[in-house]
């Protein structure tokens, strides 16, 4: 026979399985109020593509490698880059509060030249970060509350849909400069040029590599 204790144990259970489902919805409801973000019209093209049935179809959305069958493609070079990292056998220390000297560094030399005035004089400050995105949203932050000049960044026309939501969370106002000439399917140079100069004194300017 069953004891008592067992009894009432049994018995109690779906009372407690009861309480959490409770729990869990009235949890779920803090967040009904969230309304959902506005649809990424570059991935929204590759929805589109994976959804199409054509046997020609061609992916034109984010930009990345792909071989003749539509998959991705990596690089030789960073297949070789991947292995040297493996047999250094890294210690997996973490890095410095701006991220590692050595990629830093690299990276400047890289993104300005070995021979850049600024890069020689020290008038550039790198910080490492996770993702174009986060380098957007620290930059942004960092701007808005030490820039000692007005609070807006020029941003290029198109730009990314969630560049302009970055800097706008921020606390950043955002205005555009010419960019993209649809004619030629190019870039607007002399558009570009002229929106610049025609920018206030130290304005904060988003140029895209």
């Amino acid at each position: 026979m069953l004891s008592k204790t067992v009894l009432q144990r049994a018995t109690a259970a779906p009372t407690r399985i009861t309480l959490t489902q409770q729990q869990c919805a009235r949890a779920a409801s803090f967040w009904t109020q969230v309304p959902q973000g506005p649809p990424d019209a570059i991935l929204g093209i590759t929805e589109a593509f994976k959804k199409d049935s054509h046997p020609q179809k061609i992916n034109l959305g984010v930009g990345a490698y792909r071989d003749d069958k539509g998959k991705p493609y990596v690089l030789p070079s960073v297949r070789t880059a991947e292995q040297k990292i493996v047999q250094e056998n890294m210690d997996k220390e973490y890095a410095g509060i701006t991220g590692v000297p050595d990629f830093t560094k690299a990276a400047a030399v890289l993104a300005y030249g070995k021979d850049s005035a600024p890069l020689k004089e020290g008038r550039i400050a790198i910080t490492q970060t996770i993702s174009g995105t986060g380098a957007l949203r620290i930059g942004g932050a960092f701007l808005q509350r030490f820039y000692p000049n007005a609070k807006a960044i020029y941003i290029p026309t198109p730009s990314w849909a969630n560049h302009k939501a970055v800097f706008l969370d921020s606390g950043l106002e955002v205005k555009q400069y010419k960019y993209y000439n649809k004619d030629t399917i190019g870039l607007d140079f002399d558009g570009m040029l002229a929106d610049i100069k025609a920018m206030p004194k130290g304005s904060m300017v988003l140029l895209h590599a």
